[in-house]
């Protein structure tokens, strides 16, 4: 049995993993990528010298190298698809073979995923979310051909327009924000001076995309994508573009299907508007065994989840009685305080990038759940009929049982059913996914 299973090699779960081996724990690192990094820095050893995205990666090259030389043993390309929190025991599925690990304790650091982006036309060939983009930006070199339409709004949003245009393909920027700063700057208080460095670090990149040539139109609202066989067009209201690409992006909620599968307490987060598990200051859940660190504890950006990662790793050196109270308390304090600078302006960016209504909620006839090409409407009128939450929508029409589990269709189907009840979104229960958590074959079964 090893000391500390970690699932995922983002900023967090290798923080956590160089951490815990720095105080003599026997850690295992379970990762679905191929290499170290998460979505943040996916390929960043491959990808450095890209000069598309090799500005944003070069800060991961000291975390990837510290934890490579941790000792950890890390597992890429292994993907968890059956967790047991009192055991310990985790399935684990790798090469075409299943294994049971069992560690003492385990820490999440699963990150996030992208918002669902439902509008009319999504599902046409052609139109993928900017975080698909940007895998292949940096996994391949690839950028879209023809007309590129970047919509939506957020810091990725920026950065993406500005990767794209290194790599000789600016996109047609439709920002579908629709709160003013002025707005956002009274709802946060103090953040803007609190997180000054970050939003000079974001506002350098917005002047960086307009000088690359990314051209802007603001106040996009009523997107949608046409097209016959694949997207045409992208259009909204009071205007079109001729598009061959569209890419989509709403923001991040945090990646939360192991989380909920496994019964941790959640509570809906109102700033961002996502379910998120209730952790205390070093990740510790309402599982004795079961930490969650980095976004998927709640979206803060790679900084923050480095400083959450220690945290976690520490807070298992604590628990697994190899380090004393007030050794933890002198180690604990310098990435706390990082945390709480690193997530300063996190306020700010929640109040001025926060999801429009009609991409929470959205029209009758807007597929919803893309697996089973269920439409909003549709939803509606079962939640009429007397479903109460995504869990008895799955039973009305298979909403997340298709090959996503509900990672795409969940957070709009328990919007649409809060919406016809007259209910807070809080007031839904969030989908319960079961195992195994992603898609494996029965020959997989069989060779365990």
């Amino acid at each position: 049995m090893m000391d500390l299973a970690i699932i995922g090699a983002g900023p967090a779960g290798m923080a956590a993993a160089t951490e815990a081996r720095s105080h003599g724990l026997s850690v295992i690192v379970a990762d679905e990528n191929a290499a170290p990094g998460g979505q943040v820095f996916r390929a960043a050893e491959a990808a450095l010298r890209d000069p598309a995205v090799g500005p944003e990666i070069a800060p991961a090259i000291p975390l990837i190298e510290a934890f490579r030389a941790s000792g950890a043993i890390y597992r890429p390309a292994t993907t968890l698809w059956h967790l047991d929190p009192e055991a310990g025991a985790m399935s684990l599925s790798s090469a075409g073979r299943s294994e049971t690990v069992a560690a003492r304790r385990i820490i999440l650091a699963t990150g996030a995923q992208e918002r669902p982006v439902p509008i009319p036309g999504w599902t046409l060939p052609g139109v993928m979310g900017a975080g698909a983009a940007q895998i292949l930006l940096k996994t391949a070199g690839a950028v879209p051909s023809g007309r590129l339409v970047l919509a939506g709004q957020g810091p990725l949003v920026w950065l993406l327009a500005v990767q794209l245009a290194r790599a000789g393909a600016p996109p047609l920027l439709l920002e579908t924000r629709c709160n003013s700063i002025a707005a956002a700057v009274m709802r946060s208080g103090g953040a803007l001076w609190a997180g000054r460095r970050m939003l000079m670090k974001g506002a350098a990149l917005i002047a960086q995309a307009r000088r690359a040539g990314v051209r802007v139109i603001s106040g996009v609202r009523g997107l949608r994508a046409e097209g016959g066989d694949r997207i045409e067009r992208a259009v909204w209201e009071g205007g079109s573009a001729p598009c061959d690409t569209l890419l989509l992006h709403e923001g991040v909620i945090p990646a939360t299907q192991v989380s909920r599968a496994i019964g941790l307490d959640h509570i809906w987060d109102v700033a961002q508007a996502c379910w998120r598990p209730v952790v205390d200051s070093y990740g510790a859940t309402s599982l004795d065994r079961v930490a969650v660190t980095g976004d998927g504890a709640g979206i803060g950006g790679w900084e923050a989840a480095v400083a959450a990662g220690r945290l976690a790793g520490l807070d298992a050196a604590r628990r697994l009685g190899v380090l004393g109270e007030d050794a933890f308390a002198a180690r604990a304090a310098a990435s706390l305080a990082a945390r709480r600078a690193a997530l300063a302006l996190r306020p700010f960016l929640d109040a001025l990038y926060a999801p429009p209504a009609d991409i929470l909620r959205p029209a009758d006839a807007t597929i919803a759940c893309r697996c089973e090409e269920v439409t909003a409407g549709a939803i509606r009128a079962a939640a009429r009929l007397g479903a109460t939450g995504p869990n008895q929508i799955k039973a009305y029409l298979r909403c997340g049982m298709g090959a996503c589990q509900g990672r795409i269709c969940a957070p709009t189907v328990a919007a649409l059913v809060a919406e016809v009840h007259g209910l807070a979104p809080a007031e839904i229960p969030a989908l319960r996914p079961r195992a195994p958590y992603k898609p494996i074959t029965v020959g997989e079964l069989a060779a365990k």
